[in-house]
């Protein structure tokens, strides 16, 4: 079964002051750890700016869009990107979920009530 995650994310305040060779030494170490990911089964799909003219649009500047064979390669990435200090210098969310289909989400959406 195929895993997804979704991120969503906007440069805060701590990175906005960080100096730019400062941003590119980070950003460095972050592509330089991503090359071994293919090897782990884990499938970058999107990494880009999200675009703010469509209905609903998020407020959020950027996207990852990310295909993995397993949970484990999954939660391996997270706990990669929670090491490297991300989460320090975006304002980040993160949305995961199993393959599904039309059908069976809208079973479940019929069938959906609030937790608790």
């Amino acid at each position: 079964m195929q895993h997804y995650l979704v991120e969503l994310y906007t440069p805060n305040a701590a990175w906005q002051r960080l100096p730019i060779a400062q941003r590119r030494q980070f950003l460095g170490a972050i592509q330089d750890a991503m090359v071994g990911l293919s090897g782990m089964g884990v499938e970058m799909l999107a990494l880009a700016a999200t675009q703010a003219g469509i209905a609903q649009a998020s407020a959020h500047q950027f996207l990852g869009i990310w295909r993995f064979g397993d949970t484990q390669a999954r939660d391996a990435l997270l706990a990669g990107i929670q090491a490297s200090g991300w989460y320090g210098y975006f304002d980040h969310v993160n949305a995961a979920s199993d393959a599904g289909g039309l059908a069976a989400h809208m079973a479940a959406l019929a069938e959906f009530t609030q937790p608790g």
